[in-house]
């Protein structure tokens, strides 16, 4: 889109859907010969569907729909888009047969976060008046939304990251479900997918660590990534991989681990100092330490710089000296998996 030509207001567009993951959205509902935009805003995702099917933009506020027709126009879409200003919780909806749907319920209340999914508004329990008469129905929910509460739904349950960031979770009903839980990474997109949640081995770390992206690690989707690299865990409660081999995947960041040793700063410190290490940079997972105080606590002086990971290690606190490894580096001892293909499942 050129943005440059679009119409918004300052909240809108805060809440607007990114035009990657609008895009990526649209084109797994591209099949259906229509679609209605349950909660259009200013219509992110009704410009990237009208693209490729027939859209009926429906949202209570009047400004914001007005806002969505002209951007509309001014892509030459507006013939694909029927706009409809109507209040979902006041309407009994007819859909035609075939139809499906984007449910994108505000997440905001007076500026700040709904904590729960029936605080949305409107309220995610409104789905169940739809599902029956609909052939397919997506329903976007916060990428923190507690997984109790959205269980019992009949669906696949995607967590979407955007280099590297967690953008969003959706809900997917109907024809468009094709696993119980995926985590996609974009710009890609990269999917992984899985029903099962196999057991790992637990293992001190070996010549190699990975760090699963945002996308895997909410959708809960850490073992069945493991199984599928041949990799373990460094610990049952944390979300570390690790592996002789090196893998270049694009839902795991991978370092090589260079040193392992019990935590302590004294014992980090002399480690450190001796080596000339000036700089470090550090990361934690299952730690409670404060990372920029623990640095400076280090005192360091010298020319070289490291990496600190503070984790747990079969139960025990351990700082891991790692060196971050580019994502594309093809050596001779890195192998190409499966994992890296567009659509995963194990």
């Amino acid at each position: 889109m050129n943005a440059e030509r679009m119409f918004f207001t300052r909240l809108s567009l805060e809440q607007a859907t990114a035009e990657a993951v609008a895009e990526y959205r649209a084109t797994r509902m591209a099949g259906l010969p229509r679609v209605f935009d349950l909660g259009c805003g200013i219509g992110g995702d009704s410009l990237s569907l009208a693209r490729r099917t027939s859209v009926v933009s429906v949202d209570h506020d009047r400004i914001t729909l007005s806002l969505l027709q002209a951007n509309a126009g001014a892509l030459s879409l507006a013939s694909r888009v029927d706009f409809v200003l109507a209040d979902l919780r006041r309407v009994a909806w007819r859909f035609p047969p075939g139809s499906g749907a984007l449910f994108d319920p505000s997440r905001r209340m007076a500026g700040r976060r709904a904590r729960s999914v029936e605080a949305y508004d409107p309220p995610l329990s409104l789905l169940w008046q739809w599902l029956p008469s609909l052939e397919s129905l997506v329903a976007k929910v916060s990428p923190g939304v507690r997984i109790e509460e959205i269980q019992h739904f009949d669906c696949e349950i995607e967590f979407i990251s955007l280099q590297g960031e967690l953008k969003e979770a959706a809900l997917w009903f109907g024809s468009l479900r094709s696993a119980r839980r995926r985590a996609t990474l974009l710009p890609g997109p990269h999917s992984f997918t899985a029903d099962d949640d196999p057991e790992l081995a637990i293992t001190s770390p070996r010549r190699f660590l990975y760090e699963p992206d945002a996308a895997i690690l909410r959708s809960g989707l850490v073992r069945p990534l493991g199984m599928s690299l041949g990799a373990a865990q460094i610990d049952a409660t944390i979300a570390y991989l690790t592996s002789d081999t090196l893998f270049q995947s694009p839902f795991v960041r991978a370092y090589r681990v260079l040193d392992v040793m019990p935590f302590g700063l004294k014992r980090v410190r002399a480690y450190l100092r001796a080596r000339g290490v000036g700089k470090v940079t550090v990361k934690k997972r299952g730690s409670a330490v404060d990372t920029e105080r623990f640095s400076q606590s280090l005192r360091l002086r010298g020319e070289g710089e490291a990496s600190l990971v503070l984790t747990r290690v079969a139960g025990s606190k351990v700082a891991l000296v790692v060196e971050p490894i580019p994502p594309q580096g093809e050596g001779p001892e890195t192998r190409q998996g499966s994992q890296a293909t567009s659509d995963v499942r194990p």
